[in-house]
């Protein structure tokens, strides 16, 4: 019989120690819980996710503010919502991702949707990521979490909860820093750069100055604030804000670094539960965020006497209105959308001595992005029904979308997306379930308007973006079968996903282009129960994508960002009540499957293995310590596809190593 419920195939294996453990899977999506409880030793929740769920693969970036790739699908291609409120982050360059603006300690659970089977919100091509935080409780409640590891990293977390029954208020806030990691070759961000630049001399402007060579990584400071008020019986008013602030964070493969991050996250909500038999609940909610990001030259060699700097701002407003219902033994939903996303941008220098700014190339003409607004209205509707042994859930969605800009023309889309999941249980142990989707994404900013910046004298604005791009619609096929007993679970599920107008970069042109695609892939997990105490942990995932026809003046058709078979295995032992060690490795074949006309490169395969132990004291106090990438192997695992501006001479992008051996510790008291 099971002793406890093992962690997702790859069990305590985050960079900085985080570990998530999965909930019982539902039939389109994984729902992952207790992250806060488990991930709290670092606030990059992309780096945990990556390493817990077959599906999710990290985009390498710097030490923290990393992103995620669904299947191979990132950007606007996926979705990422916090509380119901859709987040954005302002960098082209995808510096800030959404799922930066969320830390780990705030979060209490994640649903990972794969496919186009969430009608809910608004460009769910591929797939997404439901965040939901902590809630507020009745109850005084408080935890304190401090984390320590090598390369002076360290975390402080606190947060209290307490109310009556009128009103519930909770405060969550962290501090996190750390000096820039060391790869298995010991060779910090800085220094990646400067091996970089010795192969390459022409880029030497690219290194970073003397002065900034040594600085720490970033610094990230984030509080949460929340209070949810019964206004009358069933009845609720849920208010919430969210401030994340983070400084000089290193990207140490882009041709710019962050200044600051800064993003705040407001929504409003009224709840109402069992209005009467059959209408069981009506919520609205209204959710504003803003984010401020400029990144720039300063630290680098070119940026003395002047560094330039690309400033970048977006707001996000919404208002959503669901209704639930139970007719019978239908349950249906019925749901509004309504948002709109402004996106603007600028370039400017700044002289180090002077600190006089000015724009460029001039003042009249400066725009990055100039003032692009997305307005969308939505109709959504899904209905579940279960007939014995058999389950369906059916869902639809009806999209307008205008897209406006103050230098380029105006872009309106419409869109029908629609899915049908069902599920068949054998018994109560073993079920296959079948998914038939279909979902539409438009264009964002950067892929329509984006004007990039080019060097010299004087400098000139070119337009890489295409003002004439269609959106893109996914049809995809899921096709899955679950085991579930007291000796061992098992999950296998493929996909097969046909992309039109699938947005992708041409790095001939240097623009965007519409082309179409199919993505299909693979992916197992499961767990064994040898004993009551020890069990093992798998997962293993494939995928494969391919253009229909080569891009104008390149040959090669296969997709980028599609990472090569992976594969997890972990060893866990509870050895005491909720006290765990685990031994896990994570692997991956040699990426050589690659987009080489769009800037990818051949990656070496690896192997990296990480050891942990979370050794509970009391029911108040527990303490982890652990040891990742024990053989302090040096690797990569972020390709170089030319979406994203990366430091290159135009052969040979430069690749970011991982972190090599890392050394940490984690102390939790809960009172």
């Amino acid at each position: 019989m099971k002793k406890f419920i093992p962690l997702s195939f790859l069990t305590f294996a985050s960079l900085y120690g985080a570990d998530i453990e999965l909930a019982p899977i539902g039939i389109e999506s994984t729902v992952i819980t207790e992250v806060a409880q488990n991930a709290q030793t670092s606030a990059d929740t992309a780096d945990a996710l990556s390493k817990d769920i077959p599906s999710i693969d990290m985009i390498r970036r710097s030490g923290i503010a990393n992103d995620v790739l669904i299947r191979g699908q990132k950007r606007d291609n996926i979705s990422i919502e916090v509380d119901g409120a859709k987040v954005f982050g302002a960098c082209p360059n995808r510096m800030d991702p959404p799922i930066s603006h969320v830390v780990a300690n705030q979060i209490s659970s994640i649903e990972v949707i794969e496919g186009p089977y969430d009608v809910e919100n608004f460009g769910v091509l591929s797939g997404g990521l439901k965040i939901k935080t902590k809630k507020p409780t009745k109850e005084l409640k408080g935890q304190i979490n401090v984390g320590f590891g090598a390369w002076n990293y360290k975390k402080f977390g606190i947060t209290g909860s307490g109310g009556n029954d009128v009103i519930r208020m909770l405060l969550t806030a962290s501090t996190e820093s750390s000096d820039q990691y060391k790869d298995g070759d010991g060779n910090t961000l800085a220094q990646q750069i400067d091996n970089y630049v010795a192969k390459h001399p022409t880029l030497a402007t690219q290194a970073y100055q003397a002065q900034y060579h040594d600085m720490q990584a970033y610094k990230k400071k984030s509080v949460q604030a929340k209070a949810f008020i019964t206004t009358a019986q069933n009845q609720e008013l849920r208010l919430s804000v969210t401030a994340n602030r983070s400084d000089n964070i290193l990207y140490a493969n882009t041709t710019m670094d962050a200044l600051y991050d800064d993003s705040n996250i407001y929504s409003i909500a009224y709840n109402i539960d069992n209005l009467s038999d059959i209408y069981k609940n009506i919520n609205l909610e209204y959710y504003y965020s803003d984010v401020k990001h400029p990144m720039s030259t300063k630290f680098r060699q070119s940026g003395t006497p002047n560094y330039v700097t690309s400033e970048l701002t977006t707001t996000m407003q919404g208002l959503k209105l669901k209704n639930s219902f139970e007719v019978e033994s239908y349950k249906l939903l019925l749901g509004l959308e309504s948002s709109r996303r402004n996106w603007d941008g600028k370039y400017y220098k700044t002289n180090v001595n002077s600190g006089v700014q000015t724009l460029l190339p001039s003042a009249s003409n400066a725009k990055s992005i100039d003032n692009t607004i997305t307005k969308n209205n939505a109709i959504f509707a899904k209905v579940s029904k279960s007939y014995n042994s058999l389950d369906f859930v059916l869902g639809s969605r009806y999209d307008h979308t205008k897209i406006t800009n103050d230098t380029y023309q105006a872009n309106s889309y419409n869109a029908l997306s629609a899915n049908l999941m069902t599920t068949y249980h054998f018994n109560p142990d073993n079920k296959l379930f079948v998914g038939f989707g279909q979902a539409a994404r438009v264009p964002d900013a950067r892929e329509l308007y984006f004007n990039k910046l080019i060097a010299g004298t004087p400098p000139t604005l070119r337009l890489i973006g295409n003002p004439n791009l269609n959106q893109t619609k996914n049809r995809e096929i899921d096709l899955g079968l679950t085991t579930d007993n007291d000796d061992f679970t098992f999950k296998i599920k493929t996909f097969y996903s046909k992309l039109k107008d699938y947005i992708y970069t041409n790095a001939s042109t240097q623009t965007f282009v519409n082309v179409d695609a199919t993505v299909y892939g693979l992916e197992l997990s499961g767990s064994y129960y040898a004993t009551d105490d020890i069990s093992i942990d798998t997962g293993v995932s494939y995928k494969r994508g391919k253009k229909d026809h080569a891009l104008a003046g390149q040959t090669d058709r296969d997709l980028a960002d599609m990472a090569p078979l992976r594969a997890k295995l972990a060893l866990n032992y509870e050895y005491a009540n909720n006290s765990l060690a685990s031994l896990d490795m994570q692997a991956s074949k040699r990426w050589n499957t690659i987009d080489s006309d769009n800037g990818e490169q051949v990656i070496a395969g690896w192997a990296v293995f990480n050891a942990k132990v979370k050794h509970a004291i009391n029911k108040q106090f527990d303490f982890t310590v652990g040891l990742n990438n024990i053989l302090n192997k040096t690797y990569a695992q972020s390709n170089s596809y030319a979406d994203l501006t990366l430091v290159t001479d135009n052969a040979q992008t430069m690749l970011l190593n991982e972190p090599g051996r890392y050394f940490y510790t984690n102390l939790d008291f809960k009172f």
